[in-house]
């Protein structure tokens, strides 16, 4: 092997060495980049969570404790859904549906569902939505506090779980009626969908 051989030898293995450690840098970058998006995506959950049950009404760890079912087509797209069950001194006292409403003005609607054991509303948040900005958009609660006529309601109450302009007892939207009417048809549809599978959701001896 000549001198120029050689020499093309070792810049060969040069550049497979950077080759090398270009690559191990950059799997490393993807992998903090990775764990960067899933840490705020796991912190983004627990400030939603907060929202439908504050942190002292329960003792345990909401991404944690979950149970997995499908929701039936009405309050849910096709496919598993993730329930987050809500525990204090090991008892079932809550839990938080993700609700999706199909029909809004501008597309599906999603929403989480806070209902307590009792049958009652924790809370509700829209979760993302394409609505019309200064109309349909008042369903989001950093845009008004409409969201908040939920609270604390149950399947038969109130008794009417329509808007007023289809004479039921829940507000709409000024300039909008498609959109809140389609979160409280998904939210009903989640108290309805509670009520019939109570068992299925806490699991043996919770309910």
């Amino acid at each position: 092997m000549n001198e120029a051989q050689k020499q093309a030898l070792r810049s060969a293995a040069v550049l497979a060495t950077f080759a090398v450690i270009g690559s191990a840098l950059l799997a490393s970058a993807n992998w903090l980049t990775r764990e960067r998006i899933a840490e705020n995506e796991r912190q983004s959950m627990i400030t939603q969570l907060q929202e439908i049950l504050p942190a002292d009404s329960y003792d345990n760890a909401l991404l944690q404790d979950t149970r997995t079912l499908t929701l039936p087509g009405n309050i849910s797209p096709p496919g598993e859904d993730t329930l987050y069950i809500a525990r204090r001194n090991g008892m079932a006292v809550a839990a938080i549906l993700p609700v999706t409403a199909p029909n809004g003005y501008s597309g599906a609607i999603d929403m989480l569902v806070g209902i307590r054991r009792d049958g009652t509303v924790a809370a509700v948040r829209i979760t993302r939505h394409r609505e019309t900005p200064g109309l349909g958009d008042g369903i989001d609660r950093s845009r008004s506090d409409w969201i908040t006529q939920f609270d604390n309601t149950s399947l038969n109450q109130p008794e009417n779980w329509a808007v007023r302009k289809d004479g039921g007892n829940f507000d709409q939207l000024t300039g909008a009626t498609i959109t809140p009417r389609a979160v409280v048809k998904a939210v009903h549809g989640a108290l309805a969908y509670f009520k019939d599978h109570q068992q299925d959701i806490f699991g043996d001896g919770d309910v």
